[in-house]
């Protein structure tokens, strides 16, 4: 009669890489949080990367002796096809987190993948340690194009054939909606410029861009029923910089704030009418 071979070696190895597995994955533990969940084609995509080591080891990522690695993977969301990434640049500043600590680290997912054109895209943090390979959750975002309310052309003296568009547009965020500037070159170049976030807009009245002689780019948008704020940039054939920022009070609601301020300061109070009197 044939012995059956003992299986208990066989279950007892397999119960043993099990726990190894869920350990490894349990030591270090990265994630990745966003700013938003929509952004404005253009726009960096910033987000906040967390590590935390439980592991006996330090992690160590950028430096000469590092052996660790630490990337992003990007997807869209519809058919989970991979991006390619723009170049080689570090995801995050070169860090090492030694055992029981963690660290925080910035990074923009806009400036390593193409994420201009509307769509749904997954994001994913992963850390390499010692060939282990440890995975945050996806994380989904949508890049919007935005909807277009003005725009602006500019002509460069010194560069003929160079052609800039602006275009302003607005989207929801943050239970209000915020005014955006968009810059594409036409001609000579086909770069396309950093969209920048101008901050909350009332929405009374059209926001303005001017193009002015000098190369200033002026943006001017409500802020609320008394005042606006008006941007800065200067544009020229191969930057695009913010200048200044600052608030403006609507004119013609200055001076009606100016006399409740003169009432306040000397302590008196306006006269107060009957709805149905009008002196």
């Amino acid at each position: 009669m044939k012995k059956r071979p003992l299986l208990l070696p066989s279950l007892l190895l397999a119960a043993l890489v099990a726990r190894v597995s869920l350990a490894a994955t349990s030591e270090i533990k990265v994630d990745l949080r966003l700013d938003g969940s929509d952004f404005v084609s253009g726009e960096r995509i910033r987000g906040v990367v967390d590590i935390a080591n439980s592991s006996p080891d330090r992690v160590s990522v950028g430096y000469s002796n590092s052996k660790d690695l630490f990337f992003i993977e990007v997807c869209r969301a519809g058919d989970r096809s991979p991006l390619t990434r723009l170049g080689k640049r570090p995801f995050v500043a070169h860090f090492r987190v030694d055992s029981s600590e963690g660290q925080k680290l910035e990074t923009f997912l806009g400036d390593h993948y193409a994420l201009r054109e509307p769509s749904r895209y997954l994001a994913k943090p992963v850390l390499v340690h010692n060939g282990t390979r440890y995975e945050g959750a996806i994380r989904a975002f949508d890049v919007v194009e935005g909807i277009r309310i003005a725009g602006a052309m500019q002509m460069f003296a010194n560069r003929k054939g160079l052609q800039r568009n602006f275009s302003l547009v607005y989207w929801s965020r943050d239970r209000a909606e915020h005014l955006f500037l968009r810059a594409q070159d036409d001609g000579l170049s086909t770069r396309k410029w950093e969209t920048r976030d101008l901050g909350p807009m009332l929405r009374i009245g059209n926001p303005t861009v001017s193009v002015l002689p000098g190369g200033e780019v002026v943006v001017l948008h409500r802020l609320n029923a008394d005042q606006f704020v008006r941007n800065e940039f200067w544009s020229l054939p191969d930057a695009l910089e913010f200048r200044m920022r600052e608030t403006v009070r609507d004119p013609e609601t200055a001076g009606t704030a100016r006399v409740r301020e003169l009432y306040k300061e000397g302590g008196v109070k306006p006269k107060e009418n009957p709805w149905w009197k009008f002196w």
